[in-house]
């Protein structure tokens, strides 16, 4: 099974609130073995200020990705790094839904059948009510992060893929089966897809009332004002031709 260990760095928290991806990093992953050779890194112009908040997390600034290309201009050579591949993400949601959003606004196929794992997930299955971020994922399973000092996209795939198969047996080909593949799609949705089914969650509800009835009273009185507009009109309302 080819994986790819997949990281974003972003200028917020919402890419539906407009913040953007600002950094990109992949790592390959061939019979559960690392290959060293065989990376995805590129930082990426938001076309936004980044705010000094999230400067402070992953060290990336305006300065630092000014002369950078935008998304659309690395998209081709992302998706034919990840073809074929299953990515493993720690947050899966949190990633793919600022890659569906960047590739909806470039107007480029999505990724919605794309095989994924969330890594985080299958954490708390393993380790239910302890603390499963990445760093504490590598301390738990020795793996040494003394070099990470702030958050970067490359630099956490690569403790992902180690703190991924030690948590899937260490080089032992014994994928967990709480390491279950789901469509991208199932984890986020491209921003039309959402639209869509936010349009059908607030009018289905309407479409469960029951048929409105009316008295005879009614009927009549609806009656005498057609009467009305038609003698108003002095002609047959357009409704009714």
């Amino acid at each position: 099974m080819r994986l790819i260990m997949l990281d974003t760095e972003t200028t917020g928290l919402s890419p539906q609130g407009g913040d953007r991806m600002v950094e990109i990093g992949a790592v390959e992953v061939c019979q559960r073995c690392i290959q060293e050779e065989t990376k995805f890194h590129r930082l990426i112009n938001p076309q936004r200020p980044i705010p000094n908040t999230v400067v402070n997390i992953h060290g990336i600034d305006d300065a630092k990705v000014r002369n950078e290309p935008t998304f659309p201009e690395i998209a081709d050579e992302f998706l034919a790094f990840i073809e074929g591949a299953t990515l493993v993400i720690h947050n899966a949601p949190f990633d793919l839904g600022f890659i569906m959003h960047e590739l909806a606004l470039a107007g480029i196929r999505n990724i919605g059948d794309v095989p994924v794992i969330d890594s985080l997930a299958m954490a708390r299955k393993r380790h239910p009510n302890q603390r499963n971020n990445l760093n504490a994922l590598c301390d738990r399973y020795a793996v040494d992060r003394g070099h990470r000092v702030l958050h970067g996209a490359l630099l956490d795939a690569e403790l992902l893929a180690e703190m991924y198969l030690a948590m899937t047996g260490g080089n032992q080909f014994s994928l967990s089966m709480d390491a279950i593949a789901q469509p991208a799609s199932h984890f986020a949705q491209i921003p039309a897809t959402q639209r869509m089914q936010d349009e059908m969650d607030e009018t289905e509800p309407l479409l469960r009332r029951k048929a409105l009835s009316i008295t005879t009273e009614e009927e009549q009185a609806h009656q005498h004002m057609m009467q009305s507009i038609q003698k108003t009109c002095g002609s047959t309302p357009i409704w009714q031709l």
